[in-house]
């Protein structure tokens, strides 16, 4: 199914900036909010998984059930797992597209990557923790 990917900041992103290889920061950037209804729709549960593909590449997330997202829409916090999905395309503006781009969505019993999975699979590094 065809949805429009809406991206942003959430608090419980933001407070794991921090440390971005922490399972805190991968959990709150590997969610997927969605509409009950379309739920339903792809005949999926919250807390499984679906695969989003985009202009910039394909992920797999976990979903959760949100009354606030708009039927048709879907919510992914700003990260990694966005990145994967938006592309590179800025319009000359130098900010990709992180609103309303489509994204065809599939449920899936893949695992959801880790943020080092992610980083290879483009040609970059893990995040390395600082020493403390």
């Amino acid at each position: 199914m065809t949805f429009l990917f809406n991206t942003g900041r959430t608090s419980a992103q933001g407070t794991g900036l921090e440390h971005k290889s922490g399972p805190e920061y991968r959990e709150a950037t590997s969610v997927c909010r969605m509409n009950p209804v379309d739920l339903m729709q792809l005949e999926i549960e919250a807390g499984e998984r679906i695969r989003a593909a985009g202009p910039g590449g394909v992920v797999v997330l976990r979903v959760a059930a949100s009354d606030d997202i708009p039927q048709g829409t879907v919510f992914v916090p700003l990260g990694p797992y966005a990145n994967a999905v938006v592309g590179a395309e800025t319009h000359g503006t130098g900010m990709p597209d992180y609103k309303s781009v489509e994204v065809e969505i599939e449920p899936t019993d893949d695992p959801v990557p880790t943020i080092d999975q992610l980083m290879e699979a483009v040609g970059g590094l893990a995040y390395l923790e600082e020493e403390r």
